[in-house]
């Protein structure tokens, strides 16, 4: 083959591969050479599959599976109880960062009930008065023997008229709201001799006796 036909062929291929990439729609998939897993088949919700011998797409987890980032080994933590028994005191340390973290979630969360002193006349009760029954009073007797545990259980799960916050507020702020709420117990219930003797003076009487 001479030279000249040889270039001829060869423009023509050119031509002929260029023209194969004008960007023409198709419904065919792109061919894909490795596809290292990239694309798997799927299954829509509730579709048949004949891969299994019960034809359900939708698989019943394995016993005892755990989603990743849900394995809560420490139960004290997580639940705010082990085994039957209601954990006593919160098991994070009572620092200044954790009591104001707290402050901060309450009001946000809590607040609109319980009121920020804890006395449960939120805005939520006030401005319906009558539709809500009233929430509890976080200083009565009823709050003050709760363990910690039974307070995280009641903003985890909620309990009788109140939700369940357990979708918006992560399990570390739920003992730091714990740990506020013994902050706003104690600023109520606090003996004299926790308060400094140079701070006495201001105290109306019944307190500083």
């Amino acid at each position: 083959m001479s030279p000249k036909v040889s270039l001829l062929v060869l423009s023509g291929l050119a031509v002929t591969a260029v023209a194969g990439c004008r960007g023409e729609r198709s419904e065919r998939p792109p061919i894909h050479f490795n596809p290292n897993m990239d694309s798997q088949p799927r299954y829509d919700p509730q579709a048949m599959s004949k891969l299994f011998e019960d034809r359900r797409t939708m698989r019943t987890p394995d016993e005892h599976a755990v989603p990743r980032g849900q394995l809560n080994e420490d139960e004290a933590y997580a639940y705010g109880k082990e085994g039957d028994k209601w954990v006593m005191k919160a098991p994070v340390p009572m620092t200044e960062a954790t009591l104001r973290r707290g402050e901060e979630r309450y009001n946000i969360y809590c607040s609109p009930c319980h009121d920020m002193t804890g006395a449960g006349h939120g805005m939520v009760i006030t401005r319906a008065a009558g539709a809500f029954p009233a929430p509890t009073d976080l200083h009565g007797d009823y709050a003050h023997k709760l363990t910690d545990g039974q307070i995280y259980n009641a903003i985890a799960n909620g309990v009788r008229n109140m939700p369940s916050y357990g979708a918006q507020v992560p399990v570390a702020d739920r003992w730091a709201i714990v740990a506020y709420v013994r902050a706003l117990q104690l600023s109520q219930a606090a003996p004299i001799d926790d308060v400094p003797a140079d701070k006495r003076a201001g105290l109306p009487e019944e307190k500083a006796q």
